[in-house]
């Protein structure tokens, strides 16, 4: 990234530690099943996962929702479990039920996970980011992403989603040489997804790790905290000018020990924290990112603005990138994300 990149860029200036005024929006989930255009080439679709490895659809898909609302940033449409997927390990998706996974239960379901099958497999990803990032409008960032090693493992583990994740808790704390051979085998392969989109022409990257919460404080810092360290450490030694947004769901009051330790750009902060205090607790140069709650932009209306409205007040000369706390659920107007963009663009 050049200084004139981010100067350019709103996103880019506030990873870079600068502040705007207002700030620059995109939503997590942005593309996704609210929006009828989505809908319509989602069906074109065999499965979910042929969708993600299809590079005109999700080009298409990520295209969408920068057109309809002018966002500052296109997130790469995918999914955290195509890496899995592209290792070998069997994942499906079934509707009503989310992803089904085949569970890892010892070394041999590790050691089969296959990195020269997954280049190959999760090529046609880094084929979209190439075609988004020639038909980007030149102020937008174009984001390329990953599932953070622990809770893809989580996912690995349990067989899919959960409330608790607790056959993942259980093998971390029971056999932790098994989790940990996971968590390496994930982080190897998470480090060559984001340097090959990172190659392919994406501007930031963004680790979701979305599961980090159910964990203690000590199984936090093991399991969540020093891979993302280790990985930001990988892709800045190749990259040195590429910013990295890390996603700690559920962190608490992990979040600055998270964000001093990883030393990510910018940190995503979930519904459940003061954006203020989370600002204030952020190192010296480090943007915040979210962190409305997507069920205000459901209610729209007056409740959209107050919430909308407060959060703007909170991170007010603050770098801070405007975001929910999470993704946009598919019950959500369409016309209520546009009348949140007014709220923000009109933000001084």
């Amino acid at each position: 990234m050049t200084e004139h990149a981010a100067s350019t860029k709103p996103l880019l200036a506030v990873l870079a530690g600068q502040t705007r005024n207002p700030p620059p929006i995109w939503l997590m989930r942005q593309a996704g099943r609210y929006l009828p255009e989505y809908r319509k080439v989602r069906s074109e679709a065999p499965n979910f996962l042929a969708f993600c490895l299809a590079p005109d659809l999700a080009t298409e898909v990520t295209l969408q929702p920068i057109r309809r609302y002018g966002f500052d940033a296109a997130i790469l449409f995918s999914d955290i479990l195509v890496p899995p997927f592209a290792l070998g390990h069997p994942v499906r998706f079934e509707a009503g039920e989310g992803p089904l996974l085949a569970r890892v239960t010892g070394r041999a379901d590790i050691e089969a996970l296959d990195l020269v099958r997954a280049r190959s497999v999760w090529a046609p990803v880094m084929e979209t980011v190439r075609r988004l990032r020639a038909v980007l409008p030149p102020e937008v960032t174009l984001i390329g992403f990953a599932g953070a090693p622990f809770t893809v493992a989580a996912y690995m583990v349990e067989g899919g989603g959960s409330r608790d994740f607790a056959a993942a808790r259980r093998m971390a704390h029971a056999q932790p040489d098994l989790f940990a051979a996971l968590v390496a085998r994930l982080e190897e392969a998470t480090l060559a997804y984001l340097n090959e989109q990172a190659e392919a022409g994406a501007e930031a990257l963004m680790l979701f790790d979305s599961w980090a919460g159910v964990l203690s404080p000590s199984q936090f810092r093991t399991w969540v905290i020093a891979p993302t360290a280790r990985l930001v450490r990988a892709l800045r030694a190749r990259f040195p000018n590429l910013p990295v947004i890390g996603f700690p769901r559920g962190a608490g009051p992990m979040l600055a020990e998270y964000a001093a330790v990883t030393a990510v750009n910018a940190v995503g902060v979930d519904t459940t924290l003061p954006a203020a205090w989370a600002a204030g607790v952020l190192p010296a140069g480090t943007a915040g990112q979210g962190n409305l709650d997507p069920m205000a932009l459901v209610a729209g209306g007056a409740a959209l603005r107050r919430e909308a409205e407060s959060l703007l007040n909170e991170i007010r000369g603050k770098p801070w990138i405007f975001n929910l706390g999470h993704g946009i659920v598919p019950e959500t107007p369409p016309d209520h994300v546009a009348e949140l963009m007014s709220i923000v663009r009109s933000a001084r």
